[in-house]
């Protein structure tokens, strides 16, 4: 049996099992990208529970650095950076649900597919930012433009690193803020987490109307912390499936796959980020999985597993997860 038919998704979605419609939501359908993730801009797709939708991703430069001599400073304006398509409204969903999203496969998009990594200044976990004040000169401004396939990403001559793409940044609307996509939250957002790539299905709480679905922010490949700032960042055409899951009340994302679940936390400092995961982790095996809450923080001292998104964004991102061969 495929691990699917057994996910949070198919058992308790509204599809339950139709025929899919598939969107198309290209470059030219999109228009314009956003900035902000909010519930006042305009929705361009509207799907049904069930349906399939490939997307057009822009890379997080929304293509302005196209050469290595193409810094930064000169051709980015801060913050408008990790644009996203949407918002896509998803049928039934009221605030108080949850939209479940499944992404099957994220290729590289264009001739001659190449993903942008940047050491930006004033940016990175290693370095002085605006929320990080130090005086310190920032560090050197570098660019690497790296050709990706589905095979690999080139990074040298000595170096071919595995092609592991996810999405870095996903949500659903807040209630009444709109909040810029660099930040993540209990909304979803600028998450970059390894594990949201294809195989994954992500959990978004619904606090307005249709869900408001944004996506954007795609990555070939990313290492636990995302360190300098930057992943590989690159246009992608990724392909993923929606359902509803009504009266699921989350207050903070959630992840399965086929071995864990994993509950998403964010925020400064990185130690809170991962309070947040563990604990929600801990109420959600509590609520669904029979366990004792205090049988399931002792666990987890043991078995717990905890995968760092970012620690480079205004907010930290960690997941916390348990295998589900202890769950059953």
């Amino acid at each position: 049996m495929d691990w699917l038919d057994t996910s949070i998704m198919r058992t308790r979605g509204t599809a339950q099992g139709r025929t899919p419609d598939t969107h198309e939501l290209t470059e030219a359908k999109q228009g314009k990208y956003h900035y902000t993730i909010g519930p006042y801009s305009d929705p361009v797709l509207h799907v049904r529970p069930g349906d399939r939708v490939v997307v057009e991703t822009r890379d997080a430069f929304e293509g302005a650095i196209q050469t290595e001599q193409d810094l930064p400073s000169r051709v980015l304006s801060m913050p408008f950076v990790n644009p996203q398509n949407g918002p896509i409204m998803v049928e039934g969903a009221r605030k108080g649900d949850v939209i479940a999203v499944h992404i099957e496969s994220m290729a590289p998009r264009g001739p001659n597919p190449r993903g942008t990594c940047a050491m930006i200044p004033h940016f990175g976990a290693l370095s002085g930012t605006s929320l990080t004040a130090l005086l310190t000169d920032p560090l050197p401004e570098i660019v690497r433009k790296i050709d990706v396939d589905e095979q690999g990403v080139y990074w040298s001559r000595r170096v071919t690193l595995p092609y592991r793409p996810h999405i870095g940044t996903l949500s659903c609307s807040p209630e009444i803020d709109s909040i810029n996509t660099l930040t993540p939250d209990a909304h979803g957002g600028n998450m970059d987490l390894p594990d949201m790539g294809p195989g994954s299905i992500t959990y978004l709480p619904v606090r307005a109307d249709g869900g408001r679905l944004f996506i954007g922010d795609a990555h070939a490949c990313q290492g636990d912390g995302e360190v300098c700032g930057t992943a590989v960042e690159y246009a992608s055409t990724t392909t993923f499936q929606v359902d509803l899951i009504k009266g699921w009340s989350l207050e903070w994302p959630r992840l399965e796959n086929e071995a864990v679940i994993m509950a998403i936390g964010s925020a400064r400092p990185l130690e809170d980020a991962t309070r947040i995961a563990y604990r929600e982790l801990i109420l959600w095996m509590e609520a669904e999985y029979g366990y004792d809450r205090w049988d399931a923080y002792m666990m987890l001292s043991q078995c717990g597993q905890v995968r760092l998104g970012n620690f480079v964004d205004p907010k930290y991102t960690v997941g916390a997860a348990i295998r589900k061969t202890y769950l059953a």
